[in-house]
């Protein structure tokens, strides 16, 4: 399969390049970019061509992989979809319902694959609890905190489009990831309230009858920074194991998804789709952040 990247910012140049190079089943045959020159730098260091022009690469490849701000990457996404093309793509899809549900026509018009890169449920041993968990059923509870540290050390995530969204949208899919396929759909956001900083706080009720708290924040102390779940039920107490894989291993067997569901025309369990009702419940839950915070 022939893969092309749209992006050359800091998660494509430490995670998507170095992947789509590594990728036994891939072919990485391009690279495009919004600043022209980062594009051919990347391209560069990877043996690969750059593109001045999106949709000559689109035209190119049989799938493009996305590192991108939500925003543009929902835009592209669809334009990449309607040319043919097999979707990788980053959370969250989008920062609105509208755009996300625009992602998801696409797809589903022209019958391409996608799959979203929710990083911990594309790492070995993370993957595996959430299975497990999820068959084994009975929860009463969840607790998650994702907790990071990006706006109080010099990190470059520091983005802007992370300053105006916040921590909920940022590593809110990640939380929700992980509890949707446990507990169940959210039935309904219950609360959703501002801590310091970006911090958010959520209740969520879920189809299965259990309830979960999240708590999710990108200024939290360094010293404090980190993401675990617990689940609480009929067996016992049980957490989200580390997962020691780093983002290039995952983003492989991202990718290795990809080329399953185009080959075999199956959909993936965190395909657009499934990003989609993740924005839903974001954007339900900033409404009511909102109203909160008076």
């Amino acid at each position: 399969m022939r893969i092309g990247l749209l992006g050359t910012g800091p998660w494509a140049q430490m995670a998507h390049a170095p992947a789509l190079s590594e990728h036994p089943d891939l072919e990485f045959a391009g690279v495009w970019g919004r600043r022209p020159e980062a594009a051919k730098e990347l391209a560069d260091l990877h043996g690969t061509r750059a593109y001045d022009d999106v949709d000559a690469l689109l035209a190119d490849v049989d799938a493009v992989a996305v590192a991108l701000p939500p925003d543009v990457q929902a835009g592209l996404a669809a334009r990449a979809a309607r040319a043919g093309c097999h979707l990788l793509l980053d959370k969250p899809i989008a920062l609105t319902v509208q755009e996300g549900q625009a992602v998801v026509e696409a797809v589903r018009e022209a019958g391409v694959a996608s799959v979203v890169f929710f990083t911990t449920r594309f790492q070995t041993l993370t993957e595996a609890w959430i299975t497990e968990q999820a068959g084994q059923g009975g929860w009463f509870t969840a607790r998650a905190q994702w907790l990071g540290s990006v706006f109080t050390s010099d990190s470059p995530f520091a983005t802007p489009w992370r300053r105006e969204k916040g921590a909920l949208w940022d590593v809110g899919p990640h939380a929700l990831s992980v509890l949707l396929p446990v507990l169940g759909d959210v039935r309904r956001v219950a609360a959703a309230a501002p801590g310091p900083g970006d911090t958010t706080h959520l209740v969520l009720e879920h189809t299965g009858g259990a309830s979960s708290t999240l708590t999710l924040s990108l200024t939290a102390p360094p010293a404090a920074a980190g993401a675990e779940v617990e689940l609480r039920g009929e067996a016992g107490v049980t957490r989200l194991p580390e997962g020691a894989e780093g983002a290039v291993t995952a983003l492989v067997r991202a990718a290795d998804a990809l080329v399953s569901a185009a080959r075999t025309g199956e959909a993936h369990a965190c395909d657009a789709m499934f990003a989609l009702r993740v924005t839903e419940i974001l954007a339900e839950a900033e409404t009511m952040r909102r109203r909160s915070a008076g």
